[in-house]
């Protein structure tokens, strides 16, 4: 479902104050249900030896949501210098942070060396020579190519440009060994947003074969086993939840027989994001205007700067109207923003009760990759977000941009690269 009734039932009541408070448009996330999520996940995976999940930054990197990740246990799956640095910024250590990035600078890499360093996951083989300290610990992400479909989102791993094709997979770790590595995890990443949790188990059992082959080619063993994120969540109101219990049950099985036959199991490791923060989070907006022409329209005051999954995927959001349900007078509008592009629309053709200027609407599932991948194009400005505290208090967690912040950049000194003098 969307989002849970214990955080609508927390959340609806106080929506009027917080709009009279705050002003909209903004994202508001529940610590209540990413807490319990976070422990889910947790207990979900108690078979296995040692289960880590390194939360995926990119979902929603905020401090405050972040801390949140730190107390229920998990690490951080950080993939760019700015991801570092926040995660490093609120305690995370060497040992708490995947590195997991594609096309990677040496700038990039200097960063993940510092304090202390990281866990490095390499996404090519030709990055071994790029290091320029190789870790104790390595990890490498793989790409089975046409061995493994996909999904819409992510696309198939045969066109994808992430990861270490299996023709390379045992000379990657050679070479790393080679270099001084003596710690070994293996990583994939190749769903996203899935829902069939027999995926998640052919991953797992997928990658402890790779590691089973890497081991008896090369006479080292894997610390640890990262099956990379993409558990999906149910969206639609008529789509079934992932089944997270029978997920672990069946990975922890495979974990075990890999012990029985190898004489030891590697810890397990995953880098989830949208599963643990995305129906945790909403964006609360304000209908500004009607337009009858040959639909109707809802324009509301934010638009695709602030959530742009709609337009990028053609993914559904749902969505509610403060104080009117489906028993109300319905109608079916498309709920729209201000950008000057057509396709900046939060709902197509969605019946909805009949919405007047003032009324508050609720785009249910933003706090995954809502706020994170807001863009200033138009000059628009991405909005505030808070969070709605275990005990009922809500607290601003980020203000919103303002024109100040747009036009920051173009305060910088001077610097010309003159022409070349000519004869």
């Amino acid at each position: 479902m969307p989002l849970s009734e214990s955080f609508k039932e927390r959340l609806y009541p106080l929506l009027p104050e917080l709009q009279n408070h705050f002003g909209s448009p903004f994202h508001i996330y529940d610590e209540a249900g990413i807490k319990k999520t976070g422990n889910d996940l947790n207990k979900a995976f108690s078979g296995v030896r040692n289960f880590r999940e390194y939360y995926a930054v990119k979902a929603l990197p905020n401090p405050a949501i972040l801390k949140i990740m730190t107390e229920v246990g998990f690490g951080f799956d950080c993939s760019s210098i700015t991801e570092l640095i926040l995660s490093r910024q609120i305690g995370a250590g060497p040992e708490d942070l995947m590195f997991t990035s594609n096309n990677t600078s040496p700038e990039e890499f200097a960063v993940a060396a510092a304090e202390g360093g990281c866990i490095l996951n390499l996404d090519d083989i030709n990055l071994i020579d790029k290091v320029p300290h190789m870790p104790e610990t390595i990890c490498f992400r793989y790409n089975p190519g046409s061995e493994r479909k996909g999904n819409h989102i992510i696309g198939t791993p045969l066109e994808a440009k992430y990861g270490v094709a299996k023709d390379q997979i045992v000379d990657a770790y050679a070479k790393a060994h080679s270099r001084g590595a003596k710690r070994f995890g293996l990583h994939t990443m190749l769903a996203s947003n899935e829902l069939d949790y027999t995926y998640m188990v052919a991953t797992a059992e997928m990658l402890l074969e790779i590691a089973e082959q890497i081991q008896n080619e090369l006479s080292i063993t894997f610390d640890f086993i990262n099956i990379g994120g993409g558990l999906g969540i149910p969206y639609r109101p008529d789509e079934e939840p992932l089944n997270l219990e029978a997920m672990g049950n069946k990975i922890a099985a495979r974990f075990r027989e890999f012990e029985r036959k190898n004489g030891y199991m590697p810890d397990l490791s995953m880098e989830s994001g949208r599963y643990i923060t995305g129906p945790h989070g909403a964006l609360v907006v304000s209908a500004i205007n009607r337009k009858d022409i040959y639909r109707t329209y809802i324009g509301v005051d934010a638009c695709m700067s602030a959530l742009m999954r709609p337009a990028l995927y053609g993914a559904y959001h749902h969505i509610e109207v403060l104080g009117k349900t489906g028993s109300d007078a319905l109608e079916t509008v498309d709920v729209v923003g201000s950008l000057c592009e057509n396709n900046d629309k939060f709902a197509i053709q969605r019946e909805l009760p009949t919405i007047e200027d003032g009324d508050l609407l609720i785009i249910h599932d933003t706090g995954a990759h809502g706020h994170s991948m807001g863009f200033n194009y138009n000059g628009k400005l991405r909005p505030q977000e808070l969070i709605l505290r275990e005990n009922g208090s809500v607290e601003l967690i980020r203000r919103a941009e303002t024109n100040d912040d747009y036009f920051s950049t173009l305060d910088f000194e001077p610097k010309v690269l003159r022409a070349p003098a000519t004869e």
